[in-house]
């Protein structure tokens, strides 16, 4: 789908599907609401997929891949040859992100979506061999950008095609925290100093140094606070536009979409702005490290599931949150309800 038809078809959750699973939820004997964001986590699915029989069986993780040309500005420990080995480890399950998938029966499916050489991984939907350098001029055209987001949305249609109804994202990138800094900045209005961390692991200079090149960045171009394409085109990454796609073309098909960390929850927070009834199919999984982790999630008015001070990315942390959100549908649909034995039911007092 393209991008403009992909908006028209978000609509809000199903209320009616809801109250029905807080109906089924209100059944069970148990104490009621006792199991907190388990029933309530259950019931805004049941409100995506507008249907109180939920089905989260077979879930898919998606990991946007792709190069940053800020890389050359030296705001990152990596270079971008790190990328491509470690897109290439998704494929042989020597990743950590990989193995927790794995163990919790996701399915993971990597994508080059802009990286800065070729590899095994997926490369269908490539956009370019890595972004423009944005301290010398913007990332990418908006033509580039609305191909990347196109690109997500497509994902998510082949995944739930192929009869996924879960989606989580991640991604790998070296340079993206620096890309995700200067995105969120301008969408949050907030300075760069706040929203900027170390990333996978700079000195103080190194840190003070990716925040001039991004605070300068954000001057040289005057990315659009009002126009979340505009921002990603011109200090962003293929793999946030990627992951917007996904969060859209996820909310289009009625499938709840798993934010990850940080650069996963930059790209929600672009979709977001883009299309604020998107916002109703994000799932936070945990809050990352990251300085502005938490400041993603509040403005999305996301309550994430685990505090691990995790900040891996790549899907990680999503992936995490997958067995306890199976442990709650199994309940949902295996406890027996007050009906069926012999104790009192509990009424809303």
């Amino acid at each position: 789908m393209k991008l403009e038809e992909t908006l028209t078809k978000i609509r809000p959750s199903d209320p009616a599907a809801m109250e029905a699973a807080w109906k089924h939820w209100d059944a069970i004997a148990k104490p009621l609401r006792s199991l907190g964001k388990l029933e309530e986590t259950v019931v805004r699915i049941a409100g995506m997929q507008r249907t109180p029989q939920i089905d989260i069986g077979k879930k898919a993780l998606i990991i946007m891949c792709a190069d940053n040309g800020v890389v050359a500005e030296g705001i990152s420990q990596s270079g971008q040859d790190i990328t491509a080995i470690v897109a290439e480890n998704f494929l042989d399950d020597r990743t950590c992100t990989a193995i927790m998938a794995r163990e919790c029966g996701a399915d993971l499916f990597p994508v080059d979506i802009g990286m800065a050489r070729d590899t095994r991984v997926n490369r269908e939907d490539k956009i370019a061999y890595g972004t423009k350098d944005f301290y010398r001029e913007p990332a990418m055209t908006r033509e580039q950008a609305v191909a990347a987001i196109e690109a997500g949305i497509r994902q998510a249609q082949k995944a739930y095609d192929a009869g996924y109804r879960m989606l989580a994202t991640g991604e790998m990138g070296i340079g993206n925290t620096t890309t995700s800094s200067a995105v969120t900045s301008v969408l949050l209005g907030v300075p760069v100093e706040t929203v900027t961390g170390k990333g996978a692991g700079l000195t103080n200079d190194g840190l003070n140094r990716k925040i001039r090149i991004i605070r300068e960045s954000i001057e040289k171009h005057h990315p659009d606070p009002m126009d979340p394409v505009d921002v990603v085109r011109k200090v962003g990454g293929f793999d946030i536009a990627g992951l917007m796609g996904v969060f859209l073309g996820g909310a289009a098909l009625g499938m709840p979409v798993v934010v990850d960390g940080f650069i996963s929850g930059t790209a929600a927070l672009a979709a977001g702005r883009l299309c604020p009834t998107a916002e109703n199919y994000m799932i936070a999984s945990h809050v990352s490290d990251e300085p502005a982790g938490k400041m993603v999630l509040d403005a999305l008015g996301l309550d994430p599931w685990l505090h691990c001070r995790m900040r891996l990315g790549e899907g990680s942390g999503a992936v995490a949150m997958f067995p306890i959100l199976d442990m709650a549908v199994k309940v949902y649909y295996s406890m027996t309800t007050f009906e069926g034995t012999n104790i009192e039911a509990y009424v809303h007092l």
